[in-house]
């Protein structure tokens, strides 16, 4: 067996980083940014107004000070006048500024009779204008690679960019194996249960930015397993789930190795999650995960997510990790790297008293995972711990 972070090793080295596609703007939010990406206008293009008010010259202000009012400059109808000395340009928010005003007195600090107005006594010493490139400017660069949020798109559609490189998504192919399966929806047979690995964890995978291709559910027989990696072809990773231990209708492996499967590794100490295994198969990467449910997800998070992430271009990291405070006492671990399911709250970390890997119910309960190294020992309240949040 080999420990979780040599298991990454070999498996950053299986997953290569993707090429870009362009996509409109429209469909870019989610995916990772492949480029920097240039502003090709200023933002704002001209010194603006933040107030409903009166442009002026800063020079002339002082309280009772009286001005001309010459015109109006609202957001896309400027003024296109010059503004001279006893003069004021009604001005809403958005407008540009008028040449020959470099401030904006609001509303609320002037009296205006007809077309003049007189400003009160407050110190009206701020300008209320946006400078032209306060946002950003022409040529200004959103760096790569990222994944791109709503604000993200925001600020390229405002730079004037309506199209941009992304990382191709990552097609994942599923294979759940097992005679014991069925699909949801259909009615399980007596010794039968619903197959549930699968799509949990195209759920997260699509989460991540990939494309998850669900096949059918593979038999336990050697030919029911080559038809399932034939029509994984062409998938950037395939992940069997079940039938990857050392058990009589455990054939993955072999049938994987009879299609030529390079295999990198197999086993992983760990828990839950010990009968893994990995390798190159063709152009694709494959990992095989352990058929228990929690153990399958489980390994989604711990080994598939950071293999994700560094094929759209983010880099090879572990699932990010943070510490925090136990909210009760846990006993001593055992000799393989523990990730138990656990809910951090206003209290700390709470560990769920069960962890059988088959306990979905348990999983969906848990907002994280708490990590336990190897013979850790026991561990009082208050003491930290590090997870992975879910």
């Amino acid at each position: 067996m080999i420990s979780v972070a040599e298991a990454l090793d070999h498996l950053f080295a299986l997953a290569t980083p993707l090429e870009a596609e362009t996509v409109a703007l429209r469909q870019a939010n989610g995916r990772v940014l492949a480029t920097p990406q240039t502003a090709q206008r200023t933002q704002p293009p001209f010194a603006a107004s933040a107030m409903d008010g009166y442009a002026v010259n800063s020079a002339e202000i002082a309280a009772g000070a009286q001005f001309t009012v010459i015109g109006e400059a609202a957001a896309g109808h400027g003024f296109t006048g010059q503004v001279g000395k006893g003069q004021a340009v009604r001005i809403f928010t958005g407008a540009p500024l008028p040449d020959g005003t470099d401030h904006v007195i609001i509303q609320e600090n002037v009296t205006r009779a007809g077309d003049r107005i007189t400003l009160d006594d407050s110190a009206n010493d701020t300008a209320h204008v946006r400078p032209a490139g306060g946002d950003f400017k022409q040529g200004d660069l959103l760096a790569a690679p990222r994944r791109l949020t709503p604000s993200d798109i925001a600020l390229l559609a405002a730079m004037n960019i309506a199209a941009v490189p992304v990382t191709r998504k990552p097609v994942v192919a599923l294979i759940a194996t097992g005679d014991e399966l069925v699909q949801p929806g259909e009615t399980p047979g007596p010794d039968q249960i619903i197959a549930s690995n699968s799509y949990g964890l195209a759920a997260l995978v699509e989460d991540l930015g990939a494309e998850a291709r669900l096949l059918p559910i593979a038999r336990d027989t050697a030919a029911s397993l080559k038809l399932a990696f034939d029509l994984a072809k062409g998938a950037d990773l395939i992940v069997t789930i079940g039938g990857a231990s050392v058990g009589d209708h455990d054939l993955v492996g072999a049938v994987a190795q009879d299609q030529g499967l390079a295999r990198s590794f197999y086993k992983v100490a760990m828990r839950p999650g010990k009968p893994l295994i990995a390798g190159r198969l063709g152009a694709a990467a494959m990992v095989g995960l352990p058929g228990n449910p929690v153990s399958a997800m489980v390994c989604g998070h711990v080994f598939l997510a950071p293999m994700l992430r560094k094929m759209l271009g983010l880099g090879a990291a572990p699932a990010p990790r943070q510490s925090a405070i136990l909210a009760h006492d846990i006993a001593a671990n055992g000799p393989r790297e523990h990730y138990m399911r656990a809910h951090i709250g206003t209290e700390g970390v709470t560990i769920f008293p069960r962890q059988d890997s088959s306990l979905l119910s348990v999983l969906s309960d848990a907002n994280c995972l708490a990590i336990r190294p190897p013979h850790d020992p026991a561990r009082v309240m208050g003491e930290t711990v590090e997870i992975i949040r879910l």
